[in-house]
């Protein structure tokens, strides 16, 4: 049986082992900030199966590898491609693709189509903003996207307000997130700390293996966080977590005579940026009836991924560097596809803005 993924003891794993801090103390100062949990070292007892079970439960499948990642000097990307219309394009291959670092062109040693598994974390906005209106709003959309899980796929709940609760640990049933979800009642505080929870989630998820996406249910506003924007930019250009927006403020927007002001501008363009630069997307839906649709797409896009390697032949200078990623054609020409009307538009392409490489090792 695949072990259910933690957060709380891959994060304690890693600080044990960066600081040096014996595991017992570090379990018993993690017990008091969160409650009793199984320390990282201990595996619990597998389930025992009924006497006279007709079958046997299907194993789940383990979470798919790391989306990008530079390990070995090695850098793995993953990219979308779809035409004006925002339908999907697949078949494509190998030669189909150019990866520029830094302008320099690189050569794809690795390539695969990708139709792996889903591992996501919900990250929920449920504050009592603005009445708490907008909180009651995100649980009803956060249980829409339940409906286009596979059993395979992994899940994981987290709401936010004033601070970050993890509310559904990794889990393959959806029913466990769908109960969570009706649960959350009353929000506790009326702060939205959109910062420090997506900092927050992106830091857990760094050693979870798989595809990793965070889906961000949010009105885009930041209250409270101790952690500033820059701070969220500058770990979003070293996280290899795709980051899917979807913005509930747009009746502000509707709903007052100036519209949302700059305010809410502000908040649009976080929520669009923290997806842009993760090679996720961002929606700004008006009506209930959008949902369905996006939440299909973001389904849509993780199972119809294109994983492009290449050893980049810029230097390792520790710092981020900007990547390029094209589609063409047989001739080597961008790659155009016929819109509704017939007309050829150029492929459109989602993918990681870059990432930050390496420090060359010492001596070199």
């Amino acid at each position: 049986m695949q072990p259910k993924i933690c957060f709380r003891a891959v994060l304690t794993a890693a600080l044990i082992i960066a600081l040096g801090i014996p595991s017992g103390a570090w379990t018993a100062l993690a017990q008091d900030d969160q409650g009793p949990q199984t320390p990282p070292s201990q595996q619990p007892e597998p389930p025992r199966e009924p006497t006279g079970a007709p079958q046997a439960a299907p194993k789940p499948q383990a979470p798919p590898p790391v989306s990008i990642s530079v390990q070995s000097n090695l850098v793995n990307v993953d990219a979308v491609v779809t035409d004006a219309d925002g339908n999907l394009v697949t078949g494509l291959k190998r030669d189909n693709f150019r990866i520029l670092d830094e302008g320099q062109p690189q050569q794809i040693t690795n390539f695969s189509p990708s139709d792996a598994p889903i591992t996501m974390v919900m990250l929920v906005e449920f504050s009592g903003l603005m009445g708490g209106y907008f909180g009651y709003k995100a649980r009803y959309w956060a249980d829409g996207f339940l409906q286009q899980l596979k059993p395979q796929d992994w899940i994981a709940l987290k709401t936010f307000d004033l601070r970050t609760t993890l509310q559904v640990d990794f889990t393959q049933d959806k029913r466990q997130i769908d109960e969570s979800l009706t649960s959350l009642i009353f929000p506790n505080f009326h702060e939205a700390n959109l910062f420090d929870a997506i900092y927050e989630t992106v830091d857990q998820l760094r050693d979870v293996k798989g595809k990793k996406s965070i889906l961000v249910l949010a009105t885009g506003y930041d209250t409270f966080s101790k952690h500033t924007l820059d701070q969220i930019l500058h770990r979003l250009k070293e996280t290899d977590v795709a980051i899917f927006c979807v913005g509930m403020g747009e009746e502000i927007d509707l709903g007052t005579p100036n519209g949302g002001g700059v305010g809410y501008a502000q908040a649009q363009n976080q929520l669009s940026t923290f997806a842009r630069m993760t090679g996720g997307y961002a929606w700004f839906p008006r009506f209930q009836g959008e949902m369905n649709g996006i939440f299909s797409t973001i389904a849509a896009f993780l199972r119809n991924q294109y994983t492009l390697g290449f050893s980049p032949t810029t230097p390792q200078d520790g710092h981020y560097h900007k990547l390029t990623v094209q589609v063409v054609d047989d001739q080597g020409n961008p790659l155009e596809l016929a819109n509704k009307k017939g007309k050829k538009k150029k492929a459109v392409i989602d993918a990681r803005e870059g990432y930050t490489a390496p420090n060359a090792p010492a001596g070199n």
